[in-house]
C-alpha cells in the first residue's frame, strides 16, 4: 500500500516526541558527564597542568585561564575543585532520600492519626523555613565543615521527599496489591518499603533532578557564604565568591567554575525530565 501524505505525517508525528526525548536525554547526559568526569579525574591532571604563583588576577604566561585571587592557576583550581562540591551535593542527596522515604513510609504505614501528624507536622513547618536561614542557624550553632554541610541539606531536602512517599503511601498501601502481599505472608518490610519504593519511583525519579540541582545549590551556597570549606580550598563554589572582587580584571577564575556548575545542573534536570516522561 503506497503511503499518502497524510499517513507519513501520522507517522512522523509518532516518531517526533520520541526522537526529541533521546536527543534531550543525549544532550543532558552530554551537559552532566562533562563536568562529572572533570571532578572525577581532574585532581589527578593538578600536576600536569599547576604553574607557580603568580601575581593576583594575572594572565601571565603559562596560565592559560590566569591566576585567582592568591596568583594560583585557575586551570589547575578548576580541575581540582569539582570532587568536594559534587561529592558533598551527592552525599547530601542520598542522605536526604534515606531520611525521607523512612519518614514518609512510616507515616504512610501507621494507622495511627496522631502519629502520623506527629511525624509529618514537623516536616511542615521544616518546609516552610528558608533553606539559607536554616543554613546559617546550624552554622553558628555547630563546628562549620562538610559534615554540617551535609546535614543541612539532607535535613533541608528530606520533608519534601518525605510528602511525596507519604502522599503515594497513603494510597498505595492500603490497595488490593498491599492486602494481597499481607495474605500471602509478606513481610511488613517487604510489603511496606519494597511495594511502596517501587509505586513511588516515578515521582522520585522525577524529584531527582530537582534534588540534585538543590543540593548543589545549597552547597555551593553554604562554601559561597564562607560556612562549609576553607576560604583557601580548590572548591568551585568557594572559587566564585573569592573571586568574584577581581572579576573585571581576570573573569576566568569566576566564569570557569561557575560555567561548569550551571552545566552540570542542567543536565541532570534535562536527564530526569527526559527518563520521568519516557516512563510514562
Amino acid at each position: 500500500m503506497t503511503a499518502t501524505p497524510e499517513t507519513e505525517r501520522d507517522h512522523g508525528r509518532g516518531r517526533g516526541p520520541a526522537g526529541s526525548g533521546r536527543a534531550t536525554l543525549a544532550v543532558g547526559v552530554v551537559l552532566a558527564l562533562g563536568p562529572l568526569l572533570l571532578a572525577v579525574v581532574g585532581p589527578a591532571l593538578v600536576p600536569l597542568v599547576d604553574q607557580p604563583r603568580a601575581a593576583p588576577y594575572s594572565s601571565a604566561d603559562g596560565h592559560p585561564f590566569g591566576t585567582d585571587q592568591l596568583g594560583r592557576d585557575v586551570l589547575a583550581m578548576t580541575l581540582a575543585g569539582g570532587r568536594s562540591m559534587l561529592v558533598l551535593a551527592a552525599v547530601a542527596t542520598v542522605a536526604a532520600y534515606t531520611l525521607g522515604i523512612a519518614l514518609g513510609a512510616a507515616a504512610a504505614a501507621t494507622r495511627r492519626r496522631w502519629l502520623d501528624d506527629l511525624l509529618s507536622r514537623p516536616l511542615d513547618i521544616l518546609l516552610a523555613v528558608p533553606s539559607l536561614l536554616i543554613l546559617l542557624l546550624v552554622a553558628t550553632l555547630t563546628d562549620r565543615g562538610a559534615g554540617m554541610v551535609v546535614l543541612v541539606v539532607a535535613l533541608v531536602n528530606a520533608p519534601a521527599i518525605a510528602r511525596i512517599v507519604r502522599a503515594v503511601g497513603l494510597d498505595a498501601l492500603r490497595s488490593p496489591a498491599a492486602e494481597a502481599m499481607h495474605l500471602q505472608g509478606e513481610r511488613w518490610v517487604v510489603v511496606t518499603i519494597g511495594h511502596l519504593v517501587r509505586v513511588a519511583r516515578r515521582p522520585l525519579l522525577a524529584d531527582l533532578g530537582a534534588r540534585i540541582t538543590a543540593a548543589v545549590y545549597l552547597v555551593g551556597a553554604a562554601n559561597f557564604l564562607g560556612v562549609g570549606l576553607p576560604p583557601t580550598a580548590a572548591d568551585w563554589a568557594v572559587a566564585v565568591d573569592r573571586n568574584r572582587a577581581g572579576l573585571l580584571l581576570q573573569p576566568w577564575a569566576v566564569l570557569l567554575p561557575a560555567v561548569l556548575i550551571v552545566l552540570f545542573t542542567v543536565g541532570v534536570n534535562l536527564c530526569a525530565d527526559t527518563l520521568t516522561r519516557r516512563r510514562r
